[in-house]
């Protein structure tokens, strides 16, 4: 960690504002936002780029791949942590809570059997000062799994998961309302027998009628002892933010619906949405797009869901003239909004006393690119 550090000839992203200036930086946190330049011989000169804090990610799949990148295939997972911590800090993103699903499904059966190897890759890297970003958990709850509660208590008390969110990937509802679509999507994943999807799928949706309600009832309980802040997914309809709003569920993520996200906003809950959503000007799955929710002031944290580097392109996309967000709004999605959501005050913008996770950021050919990144003062990208 550095001692000190000079920032100048900055455009500096803040939370309400953007001033041209200069960051000062002692025993990695913020000393000192001053206007103008430095003339100090040590500064680093931004030549006009861009300084924001750095990207708080609450929702990223990325681990998982690297773990596993072909099905059947395991990879190292010390390896596969580091890889994806290239990824991560070279997306301009300082903070990411990994998303570990705990639950099988149909398109990954494996994901009970990479659990614990995933997060102990994790856990060893972070020992052995391999990771640049600093990583954290997000533990992603699969109710229809039988075995879901007994596999996340050990996580409850654990002070690296700092998110949990309830999921229902059953068809018929939510995600996959349209039973012909999920049936094709899962044929596209896995060589299935047409009687063996068709008794797969009746199996899933028998167990969400019966074991989703106990099982999520558990985890909100569990959850809210601990004080985790949680997460609902894939709502669909106001029933499902009524009951997520009862339950002292603080985020909404990837709402499927208008409907969702509009009662989302009158419950009061975060909505999320991810970058690769916004980049291709729609949801993969055919639901509501994150731009058409930002059109109507219903978008406050954007996540990177499966690409990393979209997140901060999603950013900049924001501001676009159809959507109209000012930069400051923009970058408040993706980095002091996701890190209020879940409690990280220390971290989230660039103010005096926050942790120095910083982001230079260049506009090339439209895009921004990342330059450097600064992870609690010392340069680690």
């Amino acid at each position: 960690m550095s001692d000190s550090l000079v920032l100048t000839n900055a455009r500096i992203i803040l939370p309400e504002e953007m001033v041209e200036g200069t960051v000062h930086i002692a025993h990695g946190r913020i000393d000192d936002i001053a206007e103008g330049a430095s003339s100090a011989a040590v500064a680093i000169d931004f030549n006009g780029d861009y300084l924001m804090p750095g990207i708080v990610d609450l929702h990223t799949d990325s681990l998982e791949k690297h773990v596993m990148p072909r099905p059947g295939v395991h990879f190292n997972t010390v390896l596969a942590a580091m890889a994806h911590d290239a990824q991560i800090i070279s997306s301009g993103i300082t903070t990411v809570l990994d998303a570990i699903c705990i639950g099988s499904s149909l398109r990954n059966p494996e994901r009970n059997e990479i659990l614990m190897p995933m997060v102990e890759g994790i856990r060893t890297a972070r020992a052995r000062g391999l990771l640049r970003a600093d990583h954290l958990l997000h533990m992603r709850c699969e109710i229809t799994d039988g075995r879901v509660v007994e596999m996340f208590e050990p996580f409850a008390t654990d002070p690296l998961t700092r998110m949990m969110s309830v999921m229902d990937h059953s068809p018929g509802q939510r995600q996959s309302p349209d039973l012909e679509k999920y049936k094709k999507k899962q044929l596209s994943y896995r060589a299935f027998e047409p009687e063996e999807l068709d008794r797969a799928i009746e199996e899933l949706i028998e167990a969400s009628r019966t074991l989703g309600p106990v099982n999520r009832a558990a985890l909100i309980e569990i959850g809210r002892a601990n004080g985790i802040p949680l997460a609902s997914h894939d709502d669909e309809t106001t029933d499902h933010i009524t009951q997520a709003s009862g339950e002292g569920v603080v985020i909404c993520e990837f709402p499927t619906t208008f409907e969702a996200a509009e009662s989302a906003r009158a419950h009061g809950l975060a909505i999320l949405m991810g970058s690769p959503n916004i980049i291709r000007g729609g949801s993969h799955t055919g639901n509501v797009g994150a731009a058409a929710l930002a059109r109507r002031g219903l978008l406050d944290i954007v996540s990177s869901d499966y690409v990393p580097i979209s997140l901060l392109q999603s950013a900049f996309a924001l501001t676009a003239e159809d959507i109209g967000y000012d930069l400051t709004h923009a970058i408040r999605t993706v980095t002091l909004n996701p890190a209020t959501a879940v409690g990280l005050t220390d971290r989230g913008s660039i103010a005096s006393g926050k942790r120095a996770d910083l982001v230079r950021v260049s506009m090339v050919e439209g895009l921004p690119v990342v330059r450097s990144v600064w992870t609690e003062g010392r340069q680690t990208y």
